[in-house]
């Protein structure tokens, strides 16, 4: 198995799954191509400039199947330079930390955090230790850690809290630009989604310039349950596996799924919730439906500089850039494409994973899933000449 650079992995004489697995890849690889936008440069959220991700996967022994990932909104010191930001709340089943004062004030001021339930509240201690000890922040008495959270149980030693403080440390010390490793790694190590191995998932739109040219970027960390749909195909029931199919196979349909959004579109923070909420018509798009286990986030965010908020200021009014109402809309288009596209690529870019007592689960079948994509005409739709405007 091959590791990106921007991935820690710490292996301890564990073999995950040592039969041959199926050739992974992305989507686009096998011509799943989705929506009608173009992708950024790495079809990732680190399209969008500035925006940073690491990993620390955690595989060690027969149980432990978890990790961490770091989403960092620009290079700076976000704490003294936070960017308007927004929650949307699908389903409020979840642990994350530091929602309510996104939702209150508007801002983010931390790097964003993925991690399971149980360490969530550990990897935000963790946090703090990294923001305090920037320089800058020597007599900062508050922070507002964000930290999201799934429930990967199934297959890791949840109680047993692995990820540590070194942990977070080195997802954020190793955050990078570029491509992003997706797939069993970092916060999703031991997620499932869909009745397959899910994971992390990237991807990007880009606007035509004549909509303004702004590009939108959207991570996943895909853990819940549902029967999975591919551009309208039914993949989940052509495969015979989802919930509630036979009371003799246990399928997931908790566990939660957290959308990180990102964009250099001129937004407020009332127009990143409009924009945040449009992922999930994308999370109902691949099948999912929000069960009462399942705690679902969106987290959007906007890197444009003038909309940056100061620590410290002499101002007392504050002057931003938002974007009309009526301007919204390619970018609710961007989000819906985008967030599709990442919780896909979660899934086929996830390999098998064995995990807590001997239990398997299965990544999606790519060739099988091909075949059934072919049979509803779900597949290379991008090849017929498009009439999207420059």
């Amino acid at each position: 198995m091959k590791y990106p650079k921007t991935l820690t992995v710490l292996l301890l004489g564990v073999a995950v799954v040592a039969q041959a697995q199926e050739k992974r890849g992305r989507a686009r690889d096998f011509g799943v191509q989705i929506g009608i936008l173009k992708t950024g440069q790495h079809n990732a959220i680190t399209d969008v400039a500035g925006v940073k991700v690491g990993h620390t996967t955690l595989i060690k022994e027969d149980s432990i199947r978890t990790g961490v990932t770091a989403i960092i909104p620009h290079e700076g010191n976000i704490f003294q330079q936070k960017v308007p930001a927004a929650v949307f709340v699908g389903n409020g089943f979840g642990k994350s930390m530091g929602l309510s004062q996104i939702k209150e004030l508007g801002n983010i001021e931390t790097p964003i955090l993925l991690t399971n339930t149980l360490n969530a509240p550990m990897v935000a201690n963790a946090l703090l230790d990294y923001m305090l000890a920037l320089p800058g922040n020597q007599n900062v008495k508050s922070v507002n850690a964000m930290v999201g959270e799934t429930n990967d149980g199934g297959l890791n030693d949840i109680r047993g809290r692995h990820v540590k403080t070194e942990d977070v440390l080195q997802a954020l010390k190793t955050a990078q630009n570029g491509p992003v490793a997706e797939g069993a790694i970092g916060a999703g190590t031991g997620t499932e989604a869909l009745g397959f191995k899910g994971g992390i998932g990237t991807s990007s739109r880009v606007l035509p310039a004549s909509k303004g040219g702004y590009t939108v970027g959207v991570l996943v960390q895909s853990n819940f349950g549902g029967v999975l749909q591919i551009n309208g195909a039914p993949v989940g029931r052509e495969l015979n596996n989802f919930y509630m199919m036979d009371k003799t196979k246990q399928v997931k349909a908790d566990g939660s799924c957290m959308i990180i959004i990102a964009t250099d579109a001129p937004l407020s923070d009332r127009n990143l919730e409009r924009l945040a909420k449009r992922s999930f018509i994308a999370f109902g798009n691949v099948g999912a439906f929000a069960s009462n286990g399942s705690g679902d986030y969106s987290i959007a965010f906007s890197t444009y500089n003038k909309n940056r908020v100061p620590y410290t200021t002499r101002e007392k009014v504050r002057i931003i850039d938002d974007l009309n109402n009526d301007e919204m809309s390619p970018l609710f288009m961007a989000v819906w494409e985008a967030t599709q596209e990442a919780l896909i690529n979660s899934l086929f870019m996830a390999e098998d994973m064995k995990g807590k007592n001997g239990r398997t689960v299965k990544a999606l079948p790519i060739k099988k899933t091909i075949e059934i994509l072919k049979k509803y005409k779900a597949l290379d739709q991008n090849k017929l000449p498009m009439a999207i405007e420059n």
